[in-house]
């Protein structure tokens, strides 16, 4: 691991100790988890980005969604003996 240097403005230095106590967690630990969590938020965002970008270049066609509707029906009911 590397050791870093961040400045915090002294609410989210409070609101961090808070965090810590309650967690029982260090600071490095609880930074380190927000951080990966904000990471993968971030990546989560950047794929929908993507995806949003690839549908408005290639819309749904009309009767697209209708193709499958078949195959995900319930299957006709038979009866017990």
């Amino acid at each position: 691991m590397e050791t870093v240097h961040i400045v915090l403005d002294k609410e989210l230095l409070r609101a961090t100790d808070k965090a810590v106590r309650r967690t029982k967690q260090n600071r490095s630990a609880l930074v380190r988890d927000a951080l990966r969590e904000h990471l993968r938020k971030l990546e989560e965002r950047a794929s929908e980005e993507r995806h949003r970008e690839g549908y408005s270049k290639q819309p749904q066609q009309r009767d697209e969604a209708n193709a499958r509707e078949p195959e995900a029906a319930w299957p006709a009911r038979v009866p017990c003996e």
